[in-house]
């Protein structure tokens, strides 16, 4: 129960609070005026204040907040150092700084955990398909162990991968062991591109089981690479299956916070790689949701900058009120969407849940 509650807190605490530090950092050296930068919220239970800023620690340690002066524009007296005060493309900085500082953590984890760790070598068993593409719509399940691509056997996923990349929009025979039972499936693969390169490649929608057999000693530029590939292949899966969920009128299978709790939980008795791997996937989770145009969030402040620089109009306090409501009231329909689907999955059912597969990232080997 203990390790569990640090690994929440900490977890959350760094994801958020490197989000807000993102915007502090970017409104100091735009030479906006910050009011308060605070590392969690509720009481405060230690502050300072050093130049017109006021640091502090708070009572809850769930990430933390930025203030800067004239943020409302009911506020703002049009002092040279108020955010509004400040160009649309500043102030469109200053938004994009929290995000990137997700995909900056992201990054660094991704790395260090290949540069420690080393490369995991994974068996063929498929863990996770993207809804709508070859792999998915052809058959394949999650637990099919990938055995031959067009006849040509395979051991691991690299080997598997290998082969399938190079059959960009083309027809492969996929032979696979389920339950014992050897079978081939023909499908025809997308058009997807390398990360490392762009080059592009055969996709067929699949993603590797936590079943790994070895680990490589991968080197610096191998990790960093590792570390913007996964950026990336995270960002671009989330897309697709979005995406895919729009196009099939499905609901999109989110978590909320039971359920984020609960594989934070897991992964801090999995071991220590298992949650610095599942801490990024968090941070650029993070990263992209506050990419969306959703008021409230980064990506739709960043739609009213963009428009304020085309339109040369600056949104007035009534506009921006409305904007507000309506993004509180689609954060809290999320809200509540999410929690209901963790809610739902600790009811039993005859479906498999997401939430009852492993912990996502390097395991020890087996």
């Amino acid at each position: 129960m203990i390790l569990s509650t640090i690994a929440v807190l900490f977890t959350f605490g760094i994801v958020i609070f490197l989000h807000e530090f993102g915007h502090f950092v970017v409104c100091k050296l735009a030479g906006i005026k910050v009011e308060a930068f605070s590392f969690g919220f509720g009481k405060e239970l230690f502050g300072r204040t050093r130049g017109d800023t006021r640091y502090s620690i708070r009572a809850i340690p769930l990430g933390g907040y930025v203030k800067p002066a004239g943020e409302n524009p009911d506020d703002a007296t049009g002092h040279p150092d108020e955010y509004f005060s400040k160009p649309w493309y500043i102030r469109l900085g200053v938004v994009f700084a929290g995000p990137f500082m997700n995909y900056l953590l992201a990054f660094i984890l991704f790395s260090a955990i290949m540069y420690t760790v080393g490369r995991p070598v994974y068996s063929s068993v498929i863990g996770v398909l993207a809804p709508g593409l070859p792999a998915a719509s052809a058959g394949l399940k999650p637990g099919d162990r990938v055995v031959s691509v067009d006849g040509t056997a395979v051991a691991t996923w690299d080997e598997m991968a290998a082969l399938i990349r190079e059959k960009v929009e083309s027809e492969v025979l996929i032979g696979y062991e389920r339950n014992g039972v050897r079978a081939e499936l023909r499908m025809r693969t997308k058009k997807g591109a390398q990360p490392e390169t762009g080059k592009p490649i055969g996709l067929i929608g699949v993603s590797p089981d936590q079943e790994i057999t070895a680990y490589k000693k991968a080197g610096l530029s191998d990790s960093l690479s590792f570390g913007a590939g996964q950026c990336y292949f995270w960002t671009a899966y989330t897309v697709t299956t979005l995406a895919s969920n729009i196009k099939r009128r499905e609901k999109p299978d989110i978590s909320g916070p039971i359920g984020l709790v609960t594989i934070v939980s897991k992964a801090a008795h999995s071991g220590m790689t298992e949650l610095f791997f599942l801490i990024a996937l968090i941070s650029v989770a993070v990263g992209f949701f506050n990419l969306l145009p959703i008021p409230l969030l980064d990506g739709g402040h960043a739609v009213l900058f963009i428009a304020e620089g085309i339109l040369r109009r600056k949104p007035g306090p009534k506009a921006m009120t409305w904007v507000n409501s309506a993004g509180i009231a689609v954060l809290l329909c999320i809200l509540l969407f999410a929690t209901y689907n963790d809610i739902r999955r600790f009811i039993p059912s005859s479906k498999p849940s997401p939430m009852e597969q492993p912990v996502p990232g390097p395991v020890r080997p087996k």
